[in-house]
């Protein structure tokens, strides 16, 4: 049986300097989505590769004294060496400086030509180097407009030049974007390209005369093509276009088009119009990301605010930074960058959460053979116990969500639906008490062990695309190596537990992170064995005792619509109830970040009115080295309304 092919691209990055953060969270997404996909049974064409023309780069080697194809030579390495890195399973690198795609480029143009949608004319008008844009917009007192994309000065030109007949196709993409609503993820970038294309097109030049690096205009060698209409055109050359058409056929069109916000109007509309005039289709989605910010500034090699991706992987590595930029960062916004916030989600979520719940269960399954024990062998039962048939079913509703989340490529929420599954696991485990009964070796102690080896094996299959290496490590641990065409997403559906694993002596998965902060406040020396204790600072013991701080669960968050500060959390207190706690904490945390964390509240404060609405409570919070509010938490779960002592 043939299977579905799934062919998605990131865009193509322009080698005037190494890679940087925010070049590695678009081809991050892209990976994450070719592992989705290979999950789900489909054969997956995954292209990458570098912008290596236009007067941007022409200037750069200029400036460091090195021709053209030199000064790109050197990039390449530092591109491919990251991608490896971080594990980037792409099947093409493609370079516009490789033949096939000159000459591609070039076949694409006389396509455009023999359709008449090309003609020779004057360019007039104001041009931004940096984005290799032509604006557009109008000059102010004879000053050029600013760059829409970069807010860089343009410089004005006047040349002979070639158009392509964009003007001719505004009609064409109005009814296609009415007809294709999901063209373009998220909504606003869409509206953004419709209100575009709305405005009125302009025809758009497509070759230059005082550029020399590029690809050669077919026919007229004075003229090199324009770089956009060029480099779009890797996304067909790779594939095959036009020497190898059952190649191009079995790929194009490409499901998935990732690209940044800032180049959303080159694909979202000038792209789709070359293919209509080329006579090919259009590509089913295009999902366009945010930027990475940091310190509240777009990221970006010109700002020098650019992170080294390499530099990360040294300190984190890749797994580590993978499921932090697809955590933290939703695809539809700006998310700010913070080494607090990668530290604190390696410490708290994948160390504490995942990596203590994995090695508890290891540890103990092992001690139930021997102390000396490295493997221990557990099936599932003929029976389950009804605690462990409620787990199972939590992990079913949690696969079908997390299926929903990633077809919307919210991947952020995915990764919050696993979080929310994986405190629930840990709760079992605490609650089954297995280092109880594990001397005896009793029926109840395989059980508790394999309902976990069973709900860690389908967190690990569903965490792998974003965490290849490590979720990797953790199946061959459980005994059950990863294999593509049995660990499908069609057979985690079906939720059958039933497995044997063989669960060996794993290292850790992820270290803590110590994060020492340095006191701002004088050093006092005191003689040894005296203490100073101001006397204002102290209360009695009955005076804390009053205070009840109690264990809870946020089950539920939501921003306060008339606040720009508060989340209304929905908190779950065991046998103690259900109780409405609002914090000032909407700049810091998504919804989502919340939901299924588990905290320590001040359980006995008198209700207030916030916003009109009514908190029952506190949440207790702690700045980071950063100034950031972080969740007191307990160390590992325990039940829901259990009162600190």
């Amino acid at each position: 049986m043939e299977r579905e092919q799934f062919y998605v691209t990131t865009p193509i990055y322009y080698v005037t300097a190494k890679p940087h953060l925010g070049s590695l969270y678009a081809t991050l997404l892209a990976d994450v989505l070719a592992r989705w996909a290979r999950l789900q049974g489909k054969e997956v064409m995954f292209v990458t590769g570098t912008d290596e023309h236009g007067q941007k780069v022409a200037q750069a080697a200029q400036q460091a004294g090195k021709s053209p194809q030199l000064f790109v030579d050197e990039f390449i390495p530092a591109y491919k060496q990251a991608w490896d890195a971080y594990g980037i399973s792409n099947n093409i690198f493609i370079r516009t400086t490789d033949k096939k795609h000159i000459y591609g480029a070039q076949e694409f143009i006389n396509a455009l030509c023999e359709n008449n949608a090309i003609y020779s004319s004057l360019y007039e008008g104001w041009y931004c180097t940096p984005c290799e844009t032509f604006v557009t917009e109008k000059a102010v007192d004879s000053v050029g407009p600013a760059c829409p994309s970069c807010a860089r000065a343009t410089t004005y030109l006047s040349e002979e030049t070639y158009f392509f007949r964009l003007s001719a196709y505004q009609d064409s993409l109005l009814e296609f974007y009415k007809d294709n609503p999901d063209f373009i993820l998220p909504r606003e970038r869409a509206n953004e390209v419709i209100s575009f294309v709305q405005g009125g097109l302009k025809d758009l030049s497509i070759s230059r005369t005082t550029v020399a690096w590029g690809v050669p205009f077919p026919g007229d060698t004075k003229h090199t093509v324009y770089v956009w209409a060029e480099a779009l055109c890797n996304y067909l050359t790779a594939i095959g276009y036009p020497t190898d058409p059952e190649l191009f056929a079995t790929w194009w069109p490409a499901n998935i088009q990732v690209l940044g916000k800032d180049i959303v109007r080159f694909h979202g509309a000038y792209w789709p119009a070359f293919l209509m005039a080329a006579g090919l289709p259009l590509p089913t989605q295009l999902l366009v990301h945010g930027w990475i910010k940091v310190d509240k500034q777009k990221m970006s090699k010109s700002l020098g605010n650019a992170i080294d991706p390499m530099e990360l992987h040294k300190t984190y590595g890749a797994d580590a930074v993978r499921y932090y930029l697809m955590r933290q960062i939703a695809v539809n916004q700006d998310g700010e960058f913070s080494i607090a916030d990668l530290e604190q989600r390696i410490t708290s979520e994948l160390a504490n959460d995942l990596g203590n719940l994995v090695q508890r269960m290891s540890t103990l399954a092992l001690k139930a053979v021997a102390d000396t024990a490295v493997e221990y062998t557990v099936s599932a039962p003929a029976v389950w116990s009804d605690s462990a048939l409620v787990l199972r079913g939590e992990a079913w509703d949690m696969i079908a969500e997390v299926e929903n989340y990633m077809a919307e490529c919210m991947f952020h929420l995915a990764l919050a639906k696993v979080w929310h599954f994986i405190h629930k696991v840990n709760a079992y485990f605490h609650a089954a008490q297995p280092w109880k009964i594990v001397d005896k070796s009793s029926v109840e102690f395989k059980e508790v062990i394999s309902a976990t080896a069973h709900s860690i094996h389908a967190v690990a299959i569903l965490l792998w695309p974003v965490m290849p290496g490590k979720m990797e490590q953790l199946l061959q641990g459980l005994g059950l190596p990863l294999n593509q065409h049995t660990d499908s997403l069609e057979n985690l559906e079906l939720g059958s537990w039933g497995k044997t694993f063989v669960v060996k002596k794993m290292p850790s998965l992820f270290e803590k992170i110590e994060i020492i902060k340095e006191s701002m406040e004088p050093v006092v020396q005191l003689e040894p064995g005296k203490q100073v204790v101001s006397d204002s600072e102290t209360i009695a013991f009955e005076d804390f005792a009053k205070v009840a701080l109690v264990v809870g669960t946020i089950v539920a968050c939501e921003p306060v619509e008339s606040s720009d500060k508060l989340l209304k959390m929905q908190i779950d207190f065991g046998d103690k109830g259900m109780r409405q706690i609002l914090g000032g904490i909407k700049k810091f945390y998504a919804p989502a970040d919340l939901i299924g964390k588990q905290g320590i509240f001040a359980f006995n404060l008198k209700p207030r009115k916030m916003a009109g609405l009514e908190s029952q409570g506190m949440m207790l919070m702690a700045d980071d080295v950063d100034g950031v509010p972080r969740m007191a938490t307990v160390a590992m779960p325990v039940h829901n309304g259990m009162r600190l002592k």
